[in-house]
């Protein structure tokens, strides 16, 4: 005999599930509307109204350009103590489109809000739909988190995009620095030693940074572009511009690696005599620490839609806000696969595989999945105490002394 929690657990896995398939037509829509028109980075007007329409017509409660990012927003469902997050991703590259599957991302998180939403009032939890602008840039999640957004979660969940089907990688750390190198033009033949040379320094630096990653941790990587050194080849160039990002294993190796890198890019503001601008470019991403509880539920979730899923875990992937989020809360982000005749991720022969058969049933599977995950976290006694309980202490570090 089935005893009470087993019985709820499976009748809200099966709503779930049915909640989603009931919406496939909408989400496959979504996915395709959202890979068909691209925005990049807090351009994403469209991709976040078609986000939020869905979520509106499904009966959330849709809050816009919060924490002050005009693309991002926040759509809720019930009001159960135990609040679950699905972050959605619809940010696309410029040139190349949806090169990194953000859209099947933002659709499966929808969608995964809707099965969740269907029996929110059963688990007695509250369905937090976050739409996270920039990832493939500034960094939306970690600005979201930092404006208090993330502040009630108890545990997010996202999918991403992929060749195959994996979980519990890890990913890298990231950070960027806008460069600026500032020198004096003067005429390249009458007078070049009356001016300081601002593509020497960009070239200096990028010399020098190629020399250092010998002497980098494994797993270490710097790249680098220059967007500007100089217009007029009779002008000793003034101005230098160029953007370099930086990752490491852990937040504190990217420490490491950025005090490596700076001296290096002072140095050729020395060598030169140019003046050297240093910016962050958007927040530092953290590495992904992904939960072990919900990657065992995902797991068993997307096995029994018929994927076999590759453990990844002990292995590192590029670098994802969503690391921010894994530091402060329980996190879920794995891989949902299809055929993508071998491109891999920020390619354009990768975004042509977004709007496929394969990716449509990957939006499906992987919002049923997440759906699973979440239910099997909302009736798990441990598992949602334990969730609970570390909310508590995240509010209790938090609050005002008085």
């Amino acid at each position: 005999m089935t005893d009470p929690i087993t019985a709820a657990r499976e009748r809200a896995l099966a709503v779930a599930a049915d909640a989603v398939r009931a919406h496939e037509r909408e989400l496959v829509a979504l996915s395709h509307s959202l890979h068909a028109e691209p925005e990049t980075a807090l351009c994403e007007h469209k991709s976040a109204a078609k986000i939020t329409s869905l979520a509106e017509a499904s009966g959330f409660e849709v809050t816009r350009g919060v924490a002050g990012l005009p693309t991002a927003f926040v759509a809720v469902h019930g009001t159960g103590e135990l609040v679950v997050a699905l972050c959605a991703e619809y940010d696309a590259l410029p040139g190349i489109g949806h090169a990194c599957g953000h859209n099947v991302n933002g659709a499966a998180s929808a969608g995964a809000a809707l099965g969740l939403a269907a029996v929110a009032g059963l688990l007695g939890i509250t369905v937090k739909l976050i739409g996270t602008p920039a990832e493939e840039d500034i960094g939306g999640k970690a600005l979201l988190l930092e404006a208090g957004v993330f502040d009630d979660v108890a545990a997010a969940f996202m999918a991403h995009a992929a060749p195959e089907d994996s979980v519990g990688a890890s990913s890298l750390a990231v950070g960027a620095w806008d460069v600026v190198y500032r020198g004096k033009p003067a005429h390249a033949a009458l007078a070049p030693w009356q001016g300081v040379n601002a593509l020497d320094a960009i070239t200096l630096a990028h010399t020098a940074v190629g020399l250092l990653r010998q002497q980098l941790p494994p797993g270490a990587l710097v790249h680098d572009v220059v967007f500007e050194a100089g217009h007029a080849v009779n002008v000793i160039p003034e101005t230098a511009r160029a953007r370099y990002e930086l990752r490491a294993r852990t937040s504190e190796e990217l420490a490491h690696v950025r005090r490596r890198v700076r001296a290096c890019l002072e140095a050729a503001a020395l060598a030169t005599g140019a003046e050297l601008e240093l910016t962050s470019h958007g927040a530092d991403f953290a590495d992904l620490r992904q939960d072990e509880f919900l990657t065992a539920a995902y797991t068993r979730a997307i096995r029994a839609l018929g994927r076999e899923p590759v453990d990844r875990r002990g292995e590192v992937t590029a670098s994802t806000d969503m690391g921010n989020v894994s530091h402060v809360l329980p996190a879920l982000h794995p891989a949902i696969g299809y055929d993508t005749g071998g491109a891999h991720h920020h390619t354009a022969p990768f975004a042509r595989y977004g709007n496929s058969p394969g990716a449509d049933r990957a939006v499906i599977d992987a919002a049923i999945a997440l759906a699973h995950a979440g239910v099997e976290l909302a009736t798990d006694a441990e598992q949602r105490r334990r969730c609970l309980d570390l909310l508590a202490g995240r509010r209790a570090a938090t609050a005002p002394l008085g």
